[in-house]
């Protein structure tokens, strides 16, 4: 009887504590796309787990031997930076369209990269900070 009284009154907090857990994701918030007009340089440092942290060329990064990127512009223009062999930055160009409201799809047009997906996950350009999701 006593351990039946026990289980009654751990019951609830078992409830509470898996509620908490298995929130669901909340959909990101619509972008407006010509505030992600620019260009945005890694900053690896803030990366986590699948997340890529961007910042823009014109911030003051901590020294590294390189930092790939993107540039953003309008009417679907894009371009790719990789690190160059003499640790500058090597552009390719390509196009990327609108997937819904938080979605770019990527085409470089140099190379055979595959296309891919950028999902941006969050934007404040009061902190100069851009957190997307590459997807295959």
């Amino acid at each position: 009887m006593l351990m039946l009284h026990s289980v009654a009154r751990l019951l609830p907090l078992s409830l509470l504590l898996l509620s908490a857990t298995c929130q669901q994701r909340r959909p990101a918030k619509a972008i407006p796309m010509k505030q992600l007009e620019g260009t945005w340089l890694v900053s690896r440092e803030e990366n986590s787990g699948d997340t890529l942290v961007y910042r823009p060329n014109t911030y003051t990064f901590p020294p590294s031997r390189g930092r790939t990127g993107f540039a953003i512009g309008p009417a679907g223009r894009f371009e790719q930076f990789d690190i160059a062999p003499t640790d500058g930055l090597a552009g390719r160009s390509g196009t990327w369209t609108a997937e819904g409201n938080t979605r770019l799809h990527i085409h470089i047009t140099e190379g055979e990269e595959p296309d891919y997906t950028l999902e941006i996950i969050s934007l404040d350009k009061d902190k100069q900070v851009l957190k997307v999701r590459r997807l295959p």
